[in-house]
């Protein structure tokens, strides 16, 4: 292999999955840019790279160099230096100082930085304040380089070099050494899989049981992933032989073993099943709160419902179809009571009248929504404020844990919760434990739509173990049989082929494209041109797309590329966690971080990228909220996205590729769910197949969960004063 070395002038491109990258390397004398390629993760500018690798001719781009080994280095030359300083790897230092400061120092700058930082004041108009970020920043670029010199050595990429020492500081080399495995659970984008690399070369036998526990937890984690709350040890004991690569046996008595140590529970649903613990403790949980609020006298006098019904009818000048009647009767008679139903059958005028009613009985009640832009909408429609589960809970930083408990309950006599299909085990385990006993508790949901993206089918399991009040609406409310949107989603949720060939002015339109190029092509032009001279939509604001799948050219994740491209170019990207970020980009953020006040599935555009400070500025619907540049593997982009992603949010405009491609994931509620996001139009573009398809498989993808059989369990033999024990479950309130 030849070998070439130079700094990174530029990164022209990265594959945030695997590390791909293509750049411009600046080569010691020599005039032109090299530009390289090949699995670099992690490179920044002004950094000095050794490659070795072969030169290729691309048939585009011309002669370009295939990297196959690199290391990487601080900077040697004055050029190298001041690009590594103004990168924004150390912050407070722009192209201005970090300028100033080669020209003073030239080749030694980093030596001085080192071994002599005080001469930096030197360096007029440097100030102390800026010295010291600097130096601050340098400490810990120096820490973290030693970090990433260890974990290359043991077969990890710098990309995690970063967060492990914002987890564990300096003490990260040692505590990997310790027990490679914990990092899985500690640092967010670390898997078992990388985990276990670092472990083999740190010579962690295969057979060792920290590796086998650790690797039984990982299998349970990811199938929690998937939405399981348990798993049967029958199906459970081959996947974990297989990702471990270790004899059953082996992976059997781990397991036995950490049962009966309390990290792990087992139980019998209709054939012996295993629980992470915390799974296992909010199922319990969770039923003996409902059976708590079931059982306990109400803090609401006592009203005539049907007379309460027929008042709110001319308060609110409206006329109740049947099935809306009997949801406002059972709803003001009920402890506890769910109300499913899909778009257009008069949820939101339930709600409305129920808020009526009690509003004369009482002003503490309290509306909530698993996600701000539903805690939004549930705001317009009802016109009173209505908050996100996480933020009626009031966040413990100090303990990571909710403010709001068994100890600290909320102050409600009514607590409604909408768009309940998204509420995932563990939120509804600190919803109830908040939940005082004299208060009543409405769901309001579709329990058509996808499951929640968390673990567990809670409005499912609430509502078939038969111990709930629930009221399932089915007819369309009158006003809304004019709308295509609404009409077609309850033809698509009945099994019915949806009305594909509609007015030009209607709001449901589905275009024909035979290969995923085709509607690829289609989906940039509607979304760049086409909606907005039609509608006058934003395309940023008003216009959503939405993918079944991540993967291919018409999956969440290329549409997003493809999508930034067109609407939002930038000659000057910032590449972080393998992304690529421009100013005014549409973003998401993926996980929940109760620091920002931010959480799964929560939208924002990026206002502000400072390269100075390494921070970013996102705005979401009712907060700016400051990123540093660490922390961005917790944003993606967002022009596009999955449609489970979506679930309880709702865009005036959606548009939906369906084609046989994605035919792992044509299910009927996920074809139902994404047009039911769209407020005012829903564009389909592929084949008509693909919808067939959809339609057709009604089988919702089984989610394993032990909520029903703890509730039948828990109303057999509940008794008040078990509430007051159980205290063996409280550890997992964090």
């Amino acid at each position: 292999m030849e070998e070439i070395t130079g700094y990174i002038e530029a990164i022209v491109f990265v594959q945030p999955e695997n590390g791909f990258t293509v750049a411009r390397l600046k080569e010691n004398h020599k005039k032109n840019f090299t530009v390289i390629r090949g699995y670099i993760p992690s490179i920044q500018p002004g950094e000095t790279v050794v490659c070795r690798g072969e030169w290729k001719n691309h048939a585009s781009h011309g002669m370009q160099f295939e990297v196959a080994e690199y290391t990487v280095s601080l900077p040697s030359d004055v050029v190298g230096i001041q690009k590594y300083l103004e990168s924004g790897l150390v912050k407070g230092i722009g192209h201005r100082y970090a300028k100033k400061i080669v020209d003073h120092f030239g080749a030694d700058t980093l030596q001085v930085i080192d071994e002599a930082p005080g001469r930096l004041a030197e360096i007029q108009g440097l100030g102390k304040k800026r010295i010291d970020s600097l130096l601050e920043c340098w400490q810990k670029q120096r820490a973290i380089r030693d970090v990433m010199i260890f974990l290359r050595t043991h077969g990890v990429t710098p990309a995690y070099a970063q967060k492990i020492y914002k987890t564990y500081g300096d003490q990260s080399v040692e505590k990997v050494k310790e027990n490679p495995y914990q990092l899985a659970r500690d640092v967010f984008g670390i898997g078992f899989k990388l985990a276990d690399v670092i472990a083999q070369k740190l010579s962690f036998a295969l057979h060792s049981p920290q590796r086998i526990k650790a690797g039984i937890e990982h299998v349970l984690w990811e199938l929690a992933g998937d939405g399981h709350t348990c798993f049967p040890i029958r199906e459970f004991l081959p996947i974990a032989q297989q990702t471990l690569e270790v004899e059953s046996a082996l992976v059997e008595a781990e397991m036995k073993d950490m049962v009966q140590n309390n990290l792990l529970a087992q139980g019998d649903l209709s054939e012996p099943f295993i629980w992470l613990k915390p799974f296992y403790a909010y199922e319990q949980s969770i039923s003996r709160d409902l059976m708590r609020l079931k059982t306990n006298p109400l803090a609401i006098r006592s009203i005539n419902a049907p007379k309460a019904a027929e008042w709110v009818q001319e308060q609110l000048h409206i006329e109740f179809a049947p099935q809306q009647k009997e949801a406002v009767i059972q709803a003001l008679t009920d402890k506890v009571h769910i109300i499913t139903g899909g778009p257009g059958t008069g949820k939101s005028t339930i709600t409305k009248a129920i808020l009526s009613v009690t509003s004369k009985l009482t002003d503490k009640i309290l509306l909530a929504a698993p996600t701000g832009r539903a805690a939004k909408r549930m705001t317009q429609i009802t016109g009173k404020k209505a908050f996100t589960i996480h933020a009626l809970l009031e966040m413990d930083f100090a303990s990571g844990g909710f403010k709001r408990g068994k100890e600290n309950p909320l102050d409600c006599d009514l607590l409604i919760i909408d768009e309940a299909s998204m509420i995932d085990t563990p939120l509804l385990f600190h919803l109830l434990r908040a939940t005082p006993n004299t208060t009543r508790l409405l769901f309001v949901g579709d329990i058509d739509q996808l499951p929640s993206v968390g673990p567990g089918t809670v409005l499912r399991d609430l509502i078939q173990s038969d111990l709930l009040g629930v009221t399932r609406l089915t007819e369309i409310f009158r006003q809304a049989k004019g709308s295509k949107i609404i009409t077609n989603a309850h033809k698509i949720n009945s099994g019915e082929f949806p009305d594909l060939y509609n007015p030009e002015r209607s709001d449901f339109h589905f275009i024909s494209a035979e290969t995923p190029e085709a509607i690829l092509q289609i989906i940039l032009q509607l979304v760049s041109k086409d909606i907005p001279d039609k509608w006058r939509f934003n395309s940023f604001e008003d216009i959503q797309v939405l993918s079944p799948m991540r993967k291919g050219l018409i999956g969440a994740d290329h549409l997003n590329e493809a999508l930034q491209n067109l609407l939002n170019p930038s000659e000057k990207p910032l590449f972080r966690a393998g992304r690529r970020f421009h100013v005014q980009d549409k973003v998401m953020q993926i996980k929940n971080n109760y620091d920002k006040h931010v959480y799964n599935g929560d939208i924002g555009l990026i206002t502000h990228i400072d390269t100075i400070e390494s921070k970013m500025t996102v705005e979401f619907d009712d907060q700016v909220v400051e990123y540093d540049f660490t922390d961005l593997d917790e944003l993606v982009l967002a022009y596009a996205c999955s449609v489970h992603k979506y679930q309880g949010s709702e865009c005036p405009c959606i548009v939906l590729p369906i084609h046989t491609s994605h035919f792992k994931l044509l299910h009927r509620n996920l074809l139902y769910t994404g047009v039911t996001r769209g407020k005012r139009q829903v564009y389909l573009v592929g084949t008509p197949k693909a919808v067939a398809i959809a339609i057709q498989n009604d089988q919702v993808q089984k989610r394993h969960t032990g909520l029903i059989k703890a509730m039948k369990d828990m109303n057999r033999n509940y008794k008040p004063e078990a509430a007051i024990r159980a205290k063996q479950l409280d550890f997992i309130s964090s």
